[in-house]
């Protein structure tokens, strides 16, 4: 990954480029806020907006970005298919219920939202016919483990483009990263400010001083750093625009790797192999 400034991509496997930073929406409520703190984003430069139907908040970032002077040709915009919509007719039921609310006729990226057992192949055979249609730029995954994505290649036809998984120093999964890198899928993060957990990790805390920077300014740099497409969430504009800070400095080698060495292989949020939603 090429590291430049906020307006800066990463190209995946069709060639499609995707802004490596953005804003994730995840528990931020639909109406004002979610407007304001996609306005927040758009206006600081950001243009990557990370939403989901289950987060019940397209309509509100669909309305921001409508309504701000970026153009939506510049904007990239994801959003995932849930859970109980998975299968093949649902999946496309459910991809135009989100275009309608997101006020767009495409989207830049559409996920799988979770390995959903006996439903993800033929969700992903959906998400190739969307694809083949035009009415979608990259089709990826969000929480598939190895074992998840070699399944899927068995009979994909496309293989994903993007796996948005849970990513911060407390779990790496350096050998599902490698795989996805060998694979040409982009490895995406979600979560990785650990739901704010990171803030209170001293040898974070430590290096941060060091660096004259916020702790989630480390942990965002180093998300880029390690080839990872980060969009940490806030609904706070002085947060936005700080989490953005983070091209002034380079974080060297023997700091990545101790920021790897953190890995406990602790999630905050679901086990993709375990969940029941």
């Amino acid at each position: 990954m090429n590291i430049t400034d906020l307006t800066g991509t990463v190209q995946l496997a069709n060639g499609v480029k995707m802004p490596y930073f953005g804003l994730g929406v995840w528990q931020t409520n639909d109406g004002q806020e979610v407007i304001d703190a996609v306005t927040y984003a758009l206006d600081a430069g950001y243009r990557h907006i990370d939403t989901a139907a289950i987060y019940e908040n397209e309509e509100g970032v669909g309305t921001a970005v409508a309504n701000n002077k970026a153009d939506r040709k510049d904007i990239f915009i994801t959003s995932k298919v849930w859970n109980a919509d998975q299968g093949y007719d649902g999946t496309l039921r459910a991809f135009d219920a989100s275009l309608e609310k997101l006020k767009t006729d495409y989207l830049d990226l559409y996920l799988i939202h979770w390995p959903v057992k006996g439903k993800y192949k033929e969700t992903w055979r959906a998400m190739e016919k969307l694809y083949a249609d035009g009415r979608v730029k990259a089709i990826g995954v969000s929480n598939f483990l190895q074992h998840h994505l070699e399944d899927l290649f068995q009979s994909a036809n496309i293989l994903p483009m993007v796996d948005q998984l849970e990513f911060h120093p407390y779990l790496v999964q350096q050998s599902l990263l490698d795989f996805c890198g060998q694979h040409h899928i982009q490895y995406q993060a979600w979560s990785p400010l650990m739901q704010g957990k990171a803030f209170k990790v001293p040898e974070l805390q430590q290096l941060a001083e060091k660096y004259g920077v916020s702790v989630a300014q480390l942990v965002l740099r180093w998300d880029l750093q390690k080839g990872v497409v980060t969009i940490p969430k806030s609904v706070q504009q002085q947060r936005i625009i700080s989490n953005a800070e983070i091209f002034g400095f380079e974080i060297s080698p023997e700091d990545v790797a101790a920021m790897d060495a953190l890995d406990r292989g602790e999630r905050m949020g679901p086990d993709p192999d375990n969940f029941n939603f």
